[in-house]
């Protein structure tokens, strides 16, 4: 038990130092590759400095569209 909570706060650290932009994909998914709800962060340089797009799946058979907006990029 000890060890998986170690394992667990070293993740966290490493998760922590690495910054959640690093993993911030640069060109918007896909269609059919995010599921309906899904998020994803995109940095694509389309929106305004200091802000993201925030692209959420939607569903070409229930007719639900993806969303897509910028938003304040997370720090």
């Amino acid at each position: 038990m000890k060890v998986i909570g170690l394992f667990c706060l070293a993740a966290l650290a490493w998760l922590s130092a690495t910054g959640a932009s690093a993993d911030m994909p640069k060109q918007m998914p896909q269609d059919g590759v995010l599921s309906p709800g899904e998020v994803v962060l995109v940095d694509d340089g389309r929106c305004p400095a200091g802000e993201v797009k925030q692209v959420t799946g939607g569903n070409k058979v229930k007719n639900i569209p993806r969303e897509v907006k910028c938003v304040p990029k997370p720090r």
